[in-house]
């Protein structure tokens, strides 16, 4: 009796996976969502600082407007050049530069002398972005570079304060989005993909087919789950490895190979509840009204895009139930902080035990929907 029930499953399973690689437009959407979409986030936010196009106006000519000049680096700046005053208005008319810093005569010698002189500094705010972050570098860049210069050493303070960003020491933005849309893109792809799998079943008649065989319910919906569950476990696994950390060069701290056992713990769930949303949908347009409803709450309070523990105390102890919540939390402590399965483990736990309740509530609902 097992013997043919793994094997009924198993062969349903392949014939849903024969039925995808004929579907032309998923197998597109599979593809674009572990490859353009990741290297679009990680590449396309605008909030991040990067190439940044700064001039200066150096009308002190000392040491000090040199060694501020020379202190912005690439990849948020590009190297400062030297434009005489009079064409500022020209150059950010243009578009030439977004920053442009003028540092007056004789700001070495008033800043020695303790007159406290101003720089100047002339921003495009139409590129709002750019100028929002950047504005806020620069000032840093320009009381480091002073301080530096002067050696000020602050004798009144006992305990000097020394910031070490741990895991992404230039704060590069790009780094954390790109596994942020790949952590979406799972748990997108997971539950449209097996919530496909069964409303084109049902549009197509040949569920109906499949229950006057000897198989069972329980036996159709471990196929399809299983079946996609394999699809986005193998894409992700090669969207990790190719696109997050040989193309972006994005650093994976930890083991790839625990977070595929946890990707595949997720999915479990993932895919339960696709199953759990094609019993209420009737057909594929519905099925989508519902994604727009579950998706998006699970991505933004999940704590992949705000820290779970910004949000209002209630949310933190509903999302708790969501499967989303367990994998953004091993995701990032894996992928970013290089955490063991000594770690991760209660994660993995709650997915476990929610993927089987899912499982149980999603087979309890298909069984009533074809009986």
């Amino acid at each position: 009796m097992l013997k043919r029930t793994v094997k009924n499953i198993y062969c349903l399973g392949v014939k849903e996976l024969i039925s995808l690689f004929r579907d032309y437009l998923l197998l597109i959407l599979i593809v674009y969502s572990f490859s353009a979409a990741i290297v679009v986030a990680s590449r396309g936010k605008p909030d991040s600082l990067k190439s940044a196009a700064i001039a200066v106006v150096d009308e002190d000519h000392s040491r000090l407007s040199r060694k501020i000049a020379d202190a912005f680096f690439p990849p948020m700046f590009i190297p400062a050049k030297e434009i005489p005053r009079n064409m500022i208005d020209r150059e950010m008319d243009t578009g030439a530069y977004t920053f442009v810093l003028v540092i007056p005569v004789n700001f070495e010698r008033d800043l020695l002398a303790g007159r406290d002189p101003e720089i100047q500094l002339n921003v495009d705010a139409t590129r709002m972005a750019q100028a929002f972050t950047g504005a806020g570098y620069i000032q840093q860049i320009i009381n480091g570079e002073v301080n530096d210069y002067l050696q000020i050493k602050d004798t009144d303070s006992l305990a000097r304060t020394v910031i070490r960003n741990r895991f992404n020491p230039n704060l590069t933005q790009g780094w954390f989005e790109a596994a942020v849309q790949l952590v979406n893109n799972i748990t997108m792809l997971a539950i449209i993909l097996t919530g496909a799998a069964l409303i084109k079943e049902r549009e197509n008649g040949t569920l109906e087919h499949l229950l006057v065989m000897p198989v069972n319910a329980f036996e159709i919906m471990a196929s399809k789950i299983w079946s996609m569950m394999a699809v986005v476990l193998f894409a992700a696994t090669l969207s990790v490895i190719f696109v997050v950390h040989i193309f972006l060069a994005v650093p994976i701290e930890g083991s790839i190979l625990l977070f595929v056992v946890g990707v595949a713990l997720h999915l479990f769930a993932a895919t339960s509840l696709g199953i759990f949303l094609a019993c209420i949908a009737q057909n594929m347009p519905q099925l989508g009204m519902l994604l727009i409803l579950i998706l998006l709450p699970l991505q933004m309070l999940s704590g992949g895009m705000t820290p779970k523990e910004s949000m209002p105390e209630w949310i933190q102890h509903v999302m708790q139930i969501a499967p989303t919540t367990h994998f953004v939390e091993f995701s990032q402590a894996i992928l970013y902080r290089g955490a063991g399965l000594s770690v991760v483990w209660l994660p993995f736990l709650k997915l476990l035990i929610i993927g089987g309740i899912l499982f149980l509530i999603s087979l309890s609902r298909f069984r009533k929907s074809v009986a």
